[in-house]
């Protein structure tokens, strides 16, 4: 048993303190959740069409000079062209009638010269249609998006280290400040180019914020309720923010607007500063013992329990460490072969399990249908994936389970592809039954790395973890793109991917019932 563990198991695995520091950190999640999707509607692409100004045309002839193209085996308006307003407008004015007197096909046609009209039906306004991302400037609106990503990225590597040095909770707190901070200064700007560097510098802020008080949840709660809080906990009630999002987006159709409103929201977590403690765990490890000693009499007050004379060792006497408490770096990841083969096995788990979480996500949010009644289900149906993986999680080992997660997702990607093209609601079914598995998978691999690394280096790890996974969450977009050319080739690589990660996974340690450790000489070793 560590020694945190063993000095705090006075305090028992659940009562009054551990439920109020469960359902306070929860609601953190819930912040993330409400600003994690908003760009589904912010960037959400509207019917349009080319812009047709004034110009003493006929009835007929304003109705005729957009071009009928075929999509998806549809007939619709063309969204990029339209027939030259020159020529229309020496037919209109010759009396001339579209389909009987003049063949449209053999008309030339010009690109939206004059800009784009955009129907009012659903948004009042996006990026979209403010800075016209449509046709030649398309690939703005991904590029946007991965803009998110990329801020994820820098903020999984950085966010570790911070919280690694300065503390769990003040990192929270930063990160909650600067993710209201850039989601107002979002509402507010002038281009594109603007809206992408703010949205990166946001996306770092989120996951910084997610990943804090996930290391925060783990290091204060007890072994029993660190289960619940890594499943039920911030991942159900992330999704229970990614479901508010939408009747919020239903009545607030601007982007400016949603997005000052949501911002606004984070207000209500400056009361938090006062119930939230600093994680005494790290603060252990710190040498902090008095701080530390504080924080766990106050728990043991709440919960009933009486605390011992003398909790940590330290406590008697603070200068039992000659030293500073050694301050780690990334470098200390590479220094050991057991921790760096772990760090790279689950590098790889977290790769596959977002490459395959976010492809699927780049088909289901193109369903027809309601776009806010889609984003609600979309998150819903991830609910009974969470109660399923912390009941599997309490009863049977990480590893196994992490490995049948990625092996159900996998398994049916690949099935996806034998699928004739007149069943695609089984297809849809088959896409479903996939992302319940990387559902499960994600809320696995939370808890799996925060168990395998030591305190001293938890935050980071997960961390450099949670790179990876932008990492894949980045590359996504691309693997789908493929499809392009061959409509199997995704499904192919991804389930590929996946199975293999299945594979992989099973060298690593299992960490079931097994303390927390905390340093580097207590962590388990690879399986060879």
């Amino acid at each position: 048993m560590g020694e945190y563990d063993e000095a705090t198991a006075f305090l028992g695995q659940t009562g009054p303190y551990y439920w109020r520091m469960f359902f306070l950190l929860n609601t953190v999640f819930m912040a993330r959740g409400l600003n994690g999707l908003y760009i589904v509607f912010v960037a959400a692409t509207p019917k349009h069409h080319c812009f047709i100004p004034e110009a003493n045309l006929s009835a007929a002839w304003r109705k005729a000079i957009i071009p009928i193209e075929v999509v998806n085996g549809q007939e619709e308006q063309s969204r990029c062209h339209r027939y030259r307003l020159d020529e229309v407008r020496n037919l209109s004015a010759l009396g001339y009638i579209p389909g009987r007197d003049v063949n449209l096909t053999e008309l030339r046609q010009e690109s939206c010269v004059d800009g784009w009209s955009y129907s009012q039906d659903i948004y009042q306004s996006t990026i979209v249609t403010e800075w016209d991302l449509v046709c030649d400037n398309q690939w703005m609106v991904p590029f946007a998006t991965s803009a998110l990503y990329v801020g994820y990225l820098f903020g999984s590597l950085i966010s570790g280290q911070l919280s690694d040095r300065f503390g769990r909770k003040k990192i929270i707190f930063v990160s909650l400040a600067s993710q209201s901070l850039f989601g107002l200064v979002l509402a507010f700007s002038s281009s594109w180019m603007m809206f992408c560097v703010i949205y990166l510098l946001f996306g770092a802020s989120q996951i910084s914020l997610y990943i804090s008080a996930y290391v925060l949840g783990t290091e204060v709660l007890s072994n029993s309720m660190r289960v619940l809080f890594s499943t039920l906990g911030s991942c159900l009630f992330d999704c229970f923010g990614d479901m508010l999002l939408p009747g919020i987006a239903f009545g607030v159709r601007s982007w400016r607007t949603l997005l000052i409103i949501l911002s606004s929201l984070s207000v209500a977590y400056i009361p938090l500063w006062w119930l939230l403690p600093e994680s005494p765990r790290w603060l252990f490890t710190q040498g902090r013992t008095r701080e530390a000693d504080a924080i766990v009499r106050y728990a043991a007050r709440t919960n009933k329990v009486e605390a011992p004379l003398v909790i940590f060792k330290e406590a008697e006497n603070e200068v039992l460490l000659p030293v500073p408490p050694k301050q780690y770096t990334f470098l200390d990841i590479l220094k050991s072969s057991n921790i760096c083969c772990i760090t790279l096995l689950c590098l790889f788990s977290w790769l596959a399990i977002n490459i395959g979480y976010f492809g699927l996500g780049l088909n289901t949010s193109n369903l027809s249908g309601d776009p806010f009644l889609n984003c609600f289900l979309s998150a819903a149906v991830e609910v009974p994936a969470y109660i399923a993986a912390t009941w599997f999680l309490k009863k049977y080992p990480r590893r196994i389970l992490l490995s049948s997660f990625l092996t159900t997702g996998g398994v049916f990607l690949l099935l996806i592809q034998t699928v004739p093209k007149t069943h695609r609601g089984f297809a849809v079914a088959l896409e479903m039954i996939a992302k319940f598995g990387f559902t499960m998978a994600f809320s696995t691999v939370y808890i799996y790395t925060a168990e395998l690394y030591p305190t001293v280096l938890r935050n980071m790890g997960i961390g450099i973890c949670s790179s990876a996974a932008r990492i894949g969450s980045i590359t996504a977009p691309y693997i789908v793109y493929l499809g392009a050319y061959s409509k199997y080739l995704p499904y192919i690589l991804m389930g590929s991917l996946i199975i293999s990660s299945s594979v992989v996974n099973l060298f690593l340690p299992e960490t079931l019932n097994k303390d927390l450790p905390e340093t580097l000489e207590q962590m388990q070793k690879c399986h060879g």
